[in-house]
């Protein structure tokens, strides 16, 4: 709940700090005392639209500081938690107003957007008046209302949790059919390439390996020309080796005529001829060694240009072929497989949108019966708050189309103000006083039905007096029971029933130069003269005060 508001510098307010307690707490004061910027400077703590007018003449800044003290469990930790914010379940929310229009927001000292702000103060206050378009009105919460009622958590979690598993199959069934349909676009292609590459057969490394022995016998092609024609030089045909046998011969037979000259050219032309002997062997050898067979070589060639062709087919390296023929075979088993699969996982869907259709029907007819008895629990509220002719009743439509994790209902809060006209929505069929008091209605009857902890209502029994102004003060009191209420009124029977009593006023300040707004706490016989107030007028007589005490005994 509240339990500290701090303003400062906020229009005519320059210093006020306000404590709160439980129960239902009273702000009275005359017309234009200062009641809306009250109101108007708390919205602003809880992330409202900031307007640097908010700001008091003079000053740059002003601030609003508001203290909350929740249970550990509430939701509007939680959601503090989510933007890291440290709390023991104490939050205090500060807005600080720059007179250029600019604004701060902070959460327990750290600061945050106003998005945050908002998001963490949405559950933590309610604020009704004559024309509030937020809260009961909003037709978008009144599903959750209904559910809250109707103590429908189990089956909305259901509804959710078969929706999700709708979705999740859903999905995985989509995936899988765009999937096959890819493969079965290309699947005339894959039978192609896997018969091209199952019969091509390559091996990881092939390439390299053949590229290797290509270039060895391409080298010894070159080589073991040259060296042919050496060996022809040395040992064929062309060989010098007969003409010099001829001669050492011829030279040999002379020998004795002049030896020291023969002799030395016998050995010279004998160590040639044992020389070109060598050279002959030493050639042939090379030759048999780089002899190759020329059609492995046209086989090697073959194999390595038809693998870099395929490389360049399949825009793939030479040495990812074998893994893309497996990719491809994988492909097609999958084809084969993913038919069976798709039709599987089609049956899943329908599975899951049996369940999905059942759990849905079943929070259906239990929220009709949870509307029925809101029904009749608000109307039963409405001639007490001269409201007699008027009715209540929830607007239930089921839209399949409209499915959703919060299941196929649409609801909305319609009212027939008089017997004979014609229902409407809330909204735009009650008139501004009409309306504060469905709302007041609706909410004794939701109270402890999922409501914020700290609910304000802005004058809601404007236009009302006696009786209905002495119903709307017992239903409020009725409602702090639960949770804490702020009142502002002008009704001495609301201000009668009040737990908690704050007079707004004018004074004047320096001379008469400038006003400001004060606000006392009122206990005992200030309040009682208060109510005297607000019974007599500017004029309080003695009558007055006895109907104000009358007023306070019958609540004590």
């Amino acid at each position: 709940m509240l339990v500290q508001l701090a303003i400062r510098d906020i229009v005519l307010i320059d210093r006020l700090d306000l404590e709160f307690g439980q129960g239902l707490t009273v702000l009275t004061g005359e017309t234009g005392a200062g009641k809306s910027i009250l109101l108007d400077a708390f919205s602003l703590s809880l992330g409202a639209r900031g307007d640097g007018s908010l700001v008091r003449h003079g000053e740059a800044q002003g601030q609003v500081t508001a203290v909350f003290d929740l249970a550990l469990e509430h939701p509007a930790l939680a959601a503090a938690r989510a933007q890291d914010i440290e709390t023991d379940g104490e939050l205090i929310l500060r807005r600080v107003q720059m007179a250029d229009g600019r604004t701060r927001a902070f959460v327990n000292d750290q600061p945050v957007s106003a998005q945050a702000l908002r998001n963490i103060a949405r559950g933590l206050v309610e604020i009704h008046g004559q024309h509030d378009d937020r809260a009961l009105v909003d037709p978008s919460v009144h599903r959750q209302l209904i559910d809250a009622y109707g103590g429908l958590f189990a089956e909305c979690a259901a509804v959710r949790q078969a929706h999700a598993a709708l979705r999740a199959a859903e999905t995985e069934f989509v995936d899988e059919q765009a999937r096959l349909e890819k493969v079965r676009g290309e699947a005339d292609y894959l039978r192609h390439a896997h018969a091209e590459l199952t019969k091509l057969a390559p091996e990881l490394g092939e390439e390299a390996a053949l590229a290797e022995r290509r270039t060895a016998m391409m080298q010894a092609e070159k080589v073991s020309a040259e060296l042919r024609d050496a060996y022809e030089a040395v040992a064929g045909n062309e060989s010098p080796l007969s003409a010099l046998s001829s001669v050492m011969r011829r030279l040999e037979r002379r020998q004795d005529q002049a030896p020291e000259l023969i002799n030395p050219a016998v050995q010279a032309l004998d160590a040639a001829l044992s020389a070109f002997d060598i050279a002959g062997q030493t050639l042939d050898q090379a030759l048999r060694l780089a002899d190759y067979d020329p059609a492995e070589l046209e086989r090697v060639e073959e194999r390595l240009f038809a693998l870099r062709a395929a490389g360049r087919k399949y825009s793939v390296a030479t040495d990812a072929l074998a893994a893309l023929a497996e990719k491809i075979a994988d492909d097609l088993a999958a084809l084969d497989a993913g038919e069976a699969h798709l039709v599987k996982l089609e049956k899943a869907v329908g599975a899951a949108q049996s369940a999905y259709d059942a759990a849905a029907r079943t929070l259906s007819a239990r929220r009709k019966a949870a509307a029925k008895e809101l029904e009749k629990a608000v109307n039963a509220e409405l001639a007490p708050l001269k409201l007699e002719g008027a009715s209540f009743l929830v607007q239930f439509k089921q839209d399949a189309a409209a499915a959703g994790p919060a299941g196929i209902d649409q609801l909305e809060f319609w009212v027939k103000t008089n017997p004979g006209t014609k229902p409407g929505p809330l909204m735009k069929v009650a008139s501004g006083g009409e309306l504060a008091r469905f709302m007041l209605a609706l909410k004794v009857v939701l109270a402890d039905r999922g409501s914020a902890p700290t609910l304000v209502f802005d004058e809601i029994d404007t236009g009302v007096g006696g009786a209905v102004a002495e119903a709307i003060g017992q239903r409020l009191a009725r409602l702090a029971r639960g949770v804490q209420v702020l009142a502002v009124t002008h009704a001495p029977q609301v201000a009668a029933q009040a737990k908690g009593h704050f007079r707004i006023a004018k004074d004047a300040m320096d001379k008469g130069k400038r006003m400001a707004t004060r606000v006392t706490h009122l206990a005992n016989e200030a309040r009682r003269e208060e109510i005297a107030r607000m019974l007599a007028g500017a004029t309080i007589t003695e009558e007055a005060r006895a109907a104000a005490g009358r007023l306070l005994a019958g609540t004590g």
